[in-house]
């Protein structure tokens, strides 16, 4: 499995940024996919997670209502919708896979990773 990970950049505190994580070498629809960003100095935690089918989905508390996850099937990709974003969002932000069919917020469960993008959020 190969995931590429693409979108971030520099936004203003308020606005909004959409990743996109594009998935090969496997049947994407037989992965469940995570986001998890590390900031400067801080370990690496857990952002989303969605299911093999889209129908779950996890948030990390601190980002609820304002971050939304999806899949595109036909794209083979995974999207993160980062709006309202916040200056404590700043981070290095990747994309997981896992084969098993529901998400899960734990790191270790994930088998193959991207190799990140940065998202720096100004105040």
């Amino acid at each position: 499995v190969q995931l590429q990970a693409s979108g971030g950049g520099l936004v203003q505190a308020g606005g909004s940024l959409r990743l996109s994580c594009a998935f090969s070498g496997r049947t994407f629809t037989r992965y469940s996919m995570a986001w998890f960003r590390q900031a400067p100095g801080k370990e690496r935690e857990f952002v989303t997670a969605i299911s093999w089918s889209g129908g779950i989905t996890y948030y990390e508390d601190s980002v609820k209502g304002r971050f939304t996850i999806s899949r595109d099937i036909a794209k083979n990709t995974v999207y993160l919708q980062m709006n309202r974003l916040k200056p404590e969002d700043t981070a290095v932000y990747y994309c997981a896979a896992d084969g098993n069919y529901d998400a899960t917020r734990w790191a270790h469960e994930y088998d193959y990773w991207g190799q990140g993008t940065l998202v720096t959020v100004s105040s």
